[in-house]
């Protein structure tokens, strides 16, 4: 595909330039990878159950949906306000920049142009900036 033809955020381009499921998997993986052993994210761990193979598929299955793929996680598990549905966290600077630290850190692992990595990284930081705002920290 041609770069200048195509362009992130348009149609399924973003999806495919994750790699599709596998890819997008693959980051997802290792976030919550990044997750269970970065200092700076023990308490954002702590907001999730033991187990993470559930959150792991629901955060793969959202990302294909919102970076223009298949809608997987609203055919799995219905429509979903992510601001909305961390209302009852307490989310707060410091946690919204481990979770975006944890990202950054999968983000920079994966096989991705440079630029997308750039991309996708600022894209990521609007619904962290919104579950913040909407948890009132």
């Amino acid at each position: 595909m041609n770069t200048k033809t195509y362009k992130y955020g348009v149609g399924d381009y973003s999806y495919k330039m994750a790699g599709e499921l596998a890819g997008i998997t693959q980051l997802v993986n290792a976030f919550y990878d990044n997750m269970e052993t970065l200092k700076e994210a023990e308490h954002i761990r702590g907001m999730h159950s033991k187990d993470l193979s559930a959150s792991r598929k629901k955060l793969a299955y959202f990302l294909s949906g919102w970076l223009g793929g298949p809608k997987l996680y609203a055919e799995h598990f219905g429509s979903i306000n992510i601001p909305q549905a961390h209302k009852h966290l307490h989310v707060g600077v410091d946690e919204s920049d481990a979770w975006l630290l944890c990202m950054q850190k999968a983000v920079d692992e994966q096989p991705y142009e440079a630029s997308f990595k750039t991309y996708l990284m600022e894209q990521l930081r609007v619904p962290a900036d919104r579950i913040r705002m909407v948890s009132g920290s």
